[in-house]
Order: structure tokens, then sequence, then C-alpha cells
């Protein structure tokens, strides 16, 4: 019998995967990869049941010869184990960010002289209903609030956004690219202080209240799925912090990045040009040992942001923090530098990771923006927040149009330079 080989990356079967098989089954014996956890969250959304389980969804279906684990979202090394004679897919991945899996796909098979069959994308109203729950459920806190832990786990690096907004959520949550024949999409989401204040024109000293700020998370977890890390600052007094990790915790936010400063909070960016106060190590440790003591889940993180390179404290008063920090209960440590080298953050995470392994770190590289997330993951480094990007490109965007309306006293001249409302629209999910 010849083999006929399809790869399924869902947690549901529906008549789309069963009209595949019936397919496939046309041609010869039917082979059906399971996507693997780490290859399917590169470019499609985190499974909502374990990939023991996806397996077994698989077996069960009737005409399933075997099943066989995909490790890679490309298909070189399966079709090289394999040899199948045909690959058979839904015609989805004929256009769109799929398209270079399919592209993928013919160069190998035009070596081996088989054949790729496109078979029309099923739609029915059972099936959208189906995708529509099982989007839903991604979205749900107990979910979503343990995927940054999973990530980590299962990332090289976790890539982090910042959204301030239901529509930067969607961008956060969609955005999927092509390079050099990989797909590739954002992890996570970073509701920044600094971009939430900004968007509603208020300074970022604190001012937008937890509650104002708590809306804006709202307003995101509505419309996306992925894990949500949230700058909580300087978390305030330890007996305000207990609250908001509460209140965090039972949202489904899936970490708090806190500071150890204390007083009027001023950007770090500034660092010395303006006065900022670091907070003690004991004090800090209380605050983040209140915290640990307040959650009701394993899932929930507290990662503490240390500020000593900032305030030219010095490197050993950094990883005096970060070791103290740690030994309170922090889940991570931040390390940030407002240096356009990244040498002493490669340092801090060197001379980390020598007498701490695990421990994950996270880093910001707004000032030292060169830096490739590879090289940041060679030094240990686990997630890179990319923490004011979609706020700074925005802003001159929407400053030059408006000064073209008022130039031109018309709407034309920049017409070209604004995405069609319709492709907006598009972005945005109907239940």
């Amino acid at each position: 019998m010849t083999k006929v080989y399809t790869c399924f990356c869902t947690d549901f079967i529906h008549d789309g995967h069963l009209n595949i098989i019936r397919e496939a089954q046309k041609y010869g014996d039917v082979i059906v990869g399971v996507l693997s956890d780490k290859a399917m969250i590169k470019f499609n959304k985190f499974p909502t049941i374990s990939f023991e389980e996806r397996m077994e969804l698989v077996k069960n279906i009737k005409g399933v010869s075997s099943v066989v684990v995909q490790n890679d979202v490309m298909y070189d090394k399966i079709v090289e184990e394999i040899k199948p004679d045909y690959v058979i897919h839904g015609d989805n991945w004929c256009s769109g960010p799929m398209k270079a899996i399919r592209d993928n796909v013919l160069k190998l098979m035009e070596k081996t002289g088989g054949k790729v069959i496109d078979v029309p994308y099923t739609k029915s109203e059972r099936t959208n209903l189906l995708d529509a729950k099982n989007e839903l459920k991604r979205g749900m806190p107990e979910y979503r609030r343990k995927r940054l832990r999973e990530l980590i786990n299962l990332r090289d690096i976790v890539k982090t956004i910042e959204v301030h907004s239901g529509l930067t959520g969607l961008i956060a949550e969609k955005t999927i690219v092509e390079n050099d024949g990989e797909l590739d999409q954002f992890d996570a989401m970073w509701i920044s202080s600094l971009c939430d204040s900004t968007a509603k024109g208020k300074p970022d000293i604190e001012l937008v209240d937890m509650t104002s700020r708590f809306r804006t998370i709202s307003d995101v977890m509505e419309v996306t799925t992925k894990p949500i890390i949230f700058d909580g600052d300087t978390g305030g007094l330890i007996e305000h912090f207990v609250y908001t990790v509460r209140t965090l915790e039972r949202m489904g936010v899936s970490a708090i990045i806190v500071e150890d400063k204390i007083g009027l909070k001023k950007n770090s960016l500034f660092g010395t040009e303006v006065k900022q106060t670091q907070d003690t190590i004991e004090h800090f440790c209380e605050k983040i040992q209140a915290g640990k003591r307040v959650q009701l889940t394993d899932d929930f993180m507290i990662i503490a942001r240390i500020e000593s390179l900032i305030l030219e404290q010095g490197m050993e008063d950094a990883l005096q923090r970060a070791h103290a920090f740690v030994k309170a209960g922090a889940d991570g440590i931040m390390i940030h530098s407002r240096k356009k080298d990244p040498a002493e953050i490669l340092e801090f995470c060197d001379k980390f990771r020598e007498s701490n392994k695990n421990t994950p770190i996270v880093v910001v590289p707004s000032s030292f923006n060169a830096i490739t997330e590879a090289e940041l993951a060679r030094h240990g480094v686990n997630i890179v927040i990319y923490a004011n990007q979609l706020t700074r490109s925005a802003f001159p965007a929407m400053e030059e149009v408006a000064k073209n309306i008022l130039k031109y006293h018309r709407a034309k001249e920049v017409d070209d330079r604004l995405m069609p409302i319709k492709q907006i629209i598009s972005l945005i999910d109907e239940l």
C-alpha cells in the first residue's frame, strides 16, 4: 500500500479532520502526525489538553493506520522518516502564513516524486461553533494563568510584546510571520504601566489607579488567549500589594513584575537624572513573601525587578538582591539597564547562572535593542519583553496623519498610509 501523511494540531476532532481522513484513505494507508506542543505554539494556539490526550484523539479516528509525533512545524524530518507517497492537507494552507509550510512540503515531495493533495477546507456551523467554544476555553483564567510557566519550559525564550488595549491585544494574538522558512509569533503580552498611562494621557508616576489598570487587563483578556505579564511598578504598600496579587491571580494573569524601588515612581530609563529611591533588601523581601502567602495556586508568578544597574549601584548589589529575592520566594528575576551596550546585562546573567540554573531571568531590551533573542537565550535569559514598541510606533504615525489632514483640508493624501477599515475589523472575531 502507498503511504498518505497528514498532520493535525487540534484539541478536538471535527468534520474537517474526518473529511481529510476519508480523502486520504482513497490513496493508501493513512499516517497521521500529531504536532508536539513545542512545535504547535510556534504558529498556532496553545493547546487546552495534553499532548497525550491529543494523541489519543487521533488514534481513535476510524481509518487511521498509525499515529506519529511531528516535532517540527516544517515537514523535513517527518518526510525523511516516513517517506510518504502523498501529503494531504486542508487548502487553508494555500495562503497566509501557512503557505510557507505548504511550500516546504512541495519542495520535499518534488525530490521524492510524491504528491501534495489539497482538500477544500470544511466549513460548517458545527465546526465554527466548536472552534469558537475552544477559543473561549483558551481564554479562561484557569487555562491562561498557567501558560507562562509552561512556555518557559517549552520555548528557548518567551517573546513578549506590550499591549494597552483590546486592539493591540489582537495584534499580539494574531500576528504570525514567515521568515527563512520558519513561522513565528509572540508568546505572551505585557501590560505596561508606562503604555497604559500614556494611552490614557497620564504621566507614568503610578497615577493611574489599579482599578483602571484592571479594566485594561479585562479589555485585553476579553479578545485574547495568550498569557499576560503585568507591570506592577513598585507594588505600593505591602498591605495593598497583597490585594493586587490576589486580584490578578483571580483574573487569570500569569505574572506580576514588581520593582525594588519606593516613593514616587519615575521611569527607570531616567536613571540617576531624577531622584529614585531603591528599597532595602529586607523590606522588598517582605513584600515578595506577603504576595506569595496570599496566592491560591502555584501558577501565578511574582517576578522581582532589580534596579541596581539603572541606579548605578553596581553588579554586586544587583546579584546580592537577586539571590535574596529568590530566597524570599520570587519566581523570577528581571534585570534592567539603560545602556545601549548589553555587556552589563549579560554579565549579570552569566554570574547569576553560575549559582542559580533554574530561576527565570527576564530582560527588557529597550536601550540595548541590537541584541538578538538567540544571544540572550545563550546567556540564560528566559523571557524577553518588547515593552513599548507598539505605543512608540503608533504615536508618530497618528500625529503625521493628523498634520496632513490639517494641511490639505481633506483625507485623500493620507489614504495610502491607512489600513482599510475592513482589514482592521477582520481582526475582531464574532461569536
